[in-house]
């Protein structure tokens, strides 16, 4: 009940702030500014986190509210181990990866990424997946999020761990360490896994 509400107060956050884009007259501004204040008091009782925090976090868009897109890499080891990161936010493991970036593509991201926090030159094969993370048990989040995984080949074998990573180590899929839910899923590993195994590079998608 808790996660359908969150998700009917994002979408009641990003009708009013559409609004507030294209609204012409004064009487508009004023209902959706009232939308605007809803969602935040809502979404302040449901988190616990303060009103002006929120907001703190929320500045008005200037244009039209889009999900947001995070970028992960799946890289195999030659005896097929999976390589995660430790997430130094939360002390759990991840898939490489992180927020696209704006100028860069989404194959250029993910080369940076696992560069920066692994050491390890990649090249990107083939995009595997394309999750909606509100289709999938991850915890509740005030964002919405469109996760991609790429499956990369190692050129490089010399790891280095970033500074914004607490480790770097390879693991098999019956032995998963506790994961970073809020960014990756046992579920998805083992499907992206498994497409990368078969071969099967046609993108599963939500």
């Amino acid at each position: 009940m808790g996660d359908l509400l969150l998700e009917e107060i994002k979408r009641l956050r990003a009708i009013a702030e559409t609004g507030l884009l294209y609204c012409n007259n004064p009487y508009d501004k004023e209902r959706y500014l009232e939308l605007q204040e809803m969602s935040f008091r809502l979404l302040a009782q449901v988190s616990g986190h303060r009103l002006g925090t929120l907001k703190a976090n929320f500045t008005m868009v200037k244009d039209y509210p889009t999900a947001k897109v995070d970028i992960r890499g799946l890289v195999l080891s030659p005896d097929q181990k999976i390589l995660f990161v430790k997430e130094s936010a939360d002390g759990k493991w991840a898939l490489p990866g992180g927020w696209a970036d704006i100028g860069h593509t989404p194959k250029e991201v993910i080369v940076q990424e696992l560069k920066e926090e692994t050491g390890l030159d990649v090249q990107p094969k083939a995009l595997l997946a394309v999750f909606d993370k509100r289709m999938h048990a991850h915890p509740p989040q005030p964002f919405y999020v469109y996760k991609m995984v790429f499956y990369c080949e190692a050129v490089s074998t010399e790891i280095t761990r970033g500074f914004d990573v607490l480790d770097v180590q390879y693991f098999g899929l019956d032995e998963l360490p506790e994961l970073s839910e809020d960014r990756i899923l046992a579920s998805q590993i083992e499907l992206v896994y498994k497409k990368a195994l078969a071969s099967d590079l046609e993108a599963y998608f939500d």
